[in-house]
């Protein structure tokens, strides 16, 4: 009895003293967010929320964050399969040409698309045969938002396939299911989850995407002008506007948070 108390004591004091050193950084995570909560004006809330200009860049920024997300998921899961693979050939190369894209600055990766689907780029002779033009289009907002949001579905999805256990799948296959049941019994409860997790954050970080999208894409009112884009080249006009954008975002973080750690309690196996 006496020991059990000595070690919650132990385990009170230590954990004690971890907050007091981390206590800067959770801070600095809070107090931002906190502030800016706190700056909102509810006298313009309203009416900056039913301005044209919010509808359209919160409807551009929905739309297109939504079919990058989308395409993302489609196009990403073969490649996910293939990291889950232990004996894939060429795995690491593939995992590292993945990772590039999430230490790849933003503005890296808006002159890289410039520099490849530009007017001057790369693939520009090929756009202009076939009477395509990206740049200052949707399109192009969502390339640039697929581009740095397709790391993170690809390494959650593999890191949830990556657990699925072969010798059930076999028993299954041996007892005469289907692949509807094979993936329904032994692919699905292990997977699922982290599929939806690397899909909403895909979706958060494209949701969030400044750099390359305005490099890339212009920041056209309307068009091309994204909330992130919005919020940033609304600061010159006033604070307020500004902030009822920001909190907009910021609503939107907060749900797929909810979402994350929804699906975050499941145990999953990192690749």
């Amino acid at each position: 009895m006496l020991q059990n108390v000595r070690n919650q004591t132990s385990t009170f004091r230590s954990g004690t003293l971890l907050l007091v050193f981390g206590l800067p950084v959770l801070l600095l995570a809070i107090l931002p967010l906190i502030a800016l909560v706190g700056s909102l004006d509810p006298r313009t809330l309203t009416r900056d929320l039913a301005s044209e200009s919010t509808q359209q860049a919160l409807r551009l920024s929905l739309t297109t964050s939504l079919i990058s997300a989308g395409l993302v998921a489609l196009f990403g899961t073969p490649l996910a399969w293939l990291l889950a693979r232990k004996n894939s050939k060429g795995r690491g190369a593939l995992n590292v040409l993945l990772q590039l894209a999430l230490f790849v600055p933003p503005a890296v990766a808006g002159l890289g698309l410039l520099s490849a689907f530009g007017p001057n780029g790369f693939c520009s002779s090929l756009l202009r045969h076939f009477g395509i033009g990206l740049v200052g289009t949707p399109v192009a907002v969502v390339l640039a938002q697929c581009f740095v949001s397709s790391p993170y579905f690809i390494r959650s999805a593999a890191a949830g396939l990556a657990g699925i256990d072969p010798a059930l799948a076999k028993v299954l296959k041996l007892e005469g299911a289907g692949r509807w049941q094979v993936f329904r019994h032994a692919v699905a409860p292990v997977a699922w989850p982290a599929f939806v997790i690397g899909a909403a954050m895909a979706w958060a970080r494209s949701l969030g995407e400044f750099g390359a999208t305005l490099i890339f894409a212009g920041n056209l009112p309307g068009r091309t002008q994204t909330l992130p884009l919005a919020v940033y080249f609304n600061l010159g006009t006033g604070m307020n506007h500004a902030v009822v954008l920001a909190s907009i975002l910021l609503m939107f973080s907060l749900l797929l948070l909810l979402l994350v750690n929804c699906y975050g309690t499941r145990k999953i196996r990192p690749v």
